[in-house]
């Protein structure tokens, strides 16, 4: 409807997953980063959980896409079921023959069997299997142990199953259960998807825009995009729903481009609880029906939203009226429902708890041999070559950086808690509280409490900038160059190159052997990996698993 008005081809804010509108935020390339890498490691379960709307269906839609042509999938999008029903689901997606009908109900045991023959089948030709369940938190705790029951089917190298769970945040409480502690120790890669930041948010909004053809004079301007996050929580559903009701009501008020006091009204209407007052009201007086007005279809529910848009707008007369009778006020709705902000205000952060990151990153610095003064400790480690690195990717992010960190737990409501997390193996970590003692804790444990946002430091030559891209050169482009080539056993480059396309091809590459995001950037989480397998003495996490491998490495 406001479309035309806005010289647009299409509505841009549709929640239909139109592959046209794919936005990966950093975040959303680190959750398929641990997808793909759960696949090629021949491992058993890979977690992908996140809020309601966070883009976890656009991240597995994108893993689809990406898999080899050598692997099989089977995706499952409707998890209450039983364990027979799951069973058959599964052969159903694989297209596995099951005994002809007549013959009699099958059995579990007949579907695990028929399961596990399709799969040795399919490993002696050379495919693999991946089976994904959607909406996993919806699963019974019998059906995910029958699920690790079919993962026990393995050769010396992988298993021939390999099971991707996506669901919401309870999915991980779930997994940490103690009957289900079999299946965590099978988790070989997990990632907590979060909502997207303010900068984020703005970038997502002008991506959508600029694909449904938005000429110069957007209609969002920018300076609205931190109450655009702020109102949306930086929920990529929740930015569609809100934008698609502010153009609306922009249109509405004739105005080119949403304002401030739209947007609020937009957030009041399609974040309103169901005894949300409006207007004053619960009813409006267009035949008592509710705002907003969905009753004969999609078409009449934007028309008469319109309509409710208008009758909520101060100072609108009715065309019959507005000649014989002078108009009687109407209430805002915005002054009768408060708009999400100001009904749920964030919690501002605990003195305590700001104490305790900079405690706890003075604590990490001690472990680098550094004794940091008072003050900000990420600018004075600055000072002293020691540079801060927040990262959001959770525990397989931490096993590949591969160093000690301070984790961001949740599990207080009011406000954060630090902890550094000094050694981790296969099953459990050791954390310590800022002035507090080294404790042991499992990984599943920690899962449950760690929403994946951590700090940890990285020492670089004073010369390296914190990026390193096509075009750049100078000693950092030199020491780059030289130290792929030493990885890739090539002939030693010379000096004072620039960074040029087969040199970025090749740190492309080395990105990818790595599960690093493959951007041809060589960022901090590029040069970290090309220091440690240099063999570089570094304060390390995996200190024990690491010492045979850097052995053997050769360089």
């Amino acid at each position: 409807m406001y479309t035309h008005f806005f010289n647009l081809k299409q509505s841009p804010f549709s929640i239909a997953p139109d592959p046209r509108y794919l936005f990966m935020s950093e975040r959303h390339r680190e959750a398929l980063a641990h997808l793909l890498y759960g696949v090629g490691s021949g491992g058993g379960f890979v977690l992908l959980t996140g809020e309601i709307g966070a883009g976890k269906t656009t991240v597995c839609r994108c893993f689809m896409e990406q898999i080899p042509e050598n692997c099989k999938l089977a995706y499952i999008f409707n998890p209450k079921l039983s364990v027979e029903e799951l069973l058959l689901s599964i052969c159903d997606e694989f297209g596995i023959a099951l005994a002809p009908p007549g013959a009699g109900a099958v059995s579990v045991k007949g579907y695990v069997d028929a399961i596990n023959a399709y799969l040795l089948a399919s490993h002696a030709q050379g495919r693999n299997n991946v089976l994904i369940i959607d909406e996993a938190q919806n699963l019974s705790a019998e059906v995910l142990e029958q699920l690790r029951l079919l993962t026990n089917l393995e050769t010396s190298e992988r298993k021939l199953l390999q099971i991707i769970l996506i669901g919401q945040p309870e999915l991980r409480a779930m997994v940490a259960r103690p009957e289900l502690e079999q299946l965590a120790q099978r988790v070989i890669a997990r990632y907590h998807l979060g909502s997207l930041s303010e900068a984020e948010t703005g970038a997502y909004i002008e991506h959508r825009l600029a694909v449904a053809g938005a000429a110069a004079i957007a209609p969002f301007p920018r300076r609205l995009m931190g109450l655009v996050h702020s109102l949306a929580k930086g929920v990529p559903r929740r930015i569609n729903l809100l934008c698609d009701r502010a153009l609306l009501g922009a249109y509405v008020e004739n105005q080119p481009q949403v304002t401030r006091n739209i947007l609020r009204k937009a957030a009041a209407e399609v974040f309103a609880r169901p005894d949300a007052v409006i207007g004053g009201e619960r009813k409006m007086a267009l035949g008592g029906a509710r705002w907003p007005l969905v009753a004969a279809g999609v078409l009449a529910g934007v028309v008469l939203s319109a309509a409710a848009w208008q009758l909520a707008a101060p100072g609108f007369k009715p065309a019959a009226q507005a000649a014989t009778a002078p108009a009687k006020p109407v209430v805002s709705a915005v002054a009768a429902a408060p708009s999400v902000a100001a009904a749920a205000p964030v919690p501002a952060p605990a003195t305590a708890a700001v104490g305790g990151s900079a405690a706890a990153l003075r604590q990490l610095a001690a472990i680098w041999g550094l004794a940091l003064p008072d003050g900000e400790p990420c600018p004075t480690a600055a000072r002293l070559n020691l540079r801060c690195l927040q990262v959001r990717g959770g525990i397989a992010e931490l096993r590949l950086l591969d160093r000690p960190a301070m984790l961001t737990l949740h599990d207080d409501p009011i406000a954060a808690n630090y902890v550094l997390l000094t050694a981790m193996d296969e099953r459990s970590a050791t954390i310590v509280a800022p002035g507090g003692k080294p404790q042991s804790i499992s990984l599943d444990a920690l899962a449950a409490r760690f929403g994946g946002e951590f700090t940890t430091f990285w020492r670089a030559p004073r010369s390296w900038r914190d990026e390193v891209s096509g075009g750049d050169h100078g000693p950092d482009v030199d020491w780059l160059a030289r130290r792929l080539a030493q990885i890739y056993g090539l002939k030693k480059p010379q000096d004072d190159q620039p960074l040029s396309a087969g040199l970025r091809a090749r740190l492309t590459d080395f990105q990818t052997e790595q599960h690093l995001k493959a951007d041809g950037v060589a960022g901090p989480k590029t040069f970290i990996r090309l220091y440690q397998l240099g063999g570089v003495q570094e304060p390390r996490l995996l200190a024990r698993a690491n010492a045979g491998s850097m052995a053997g490495a050769g360089e």
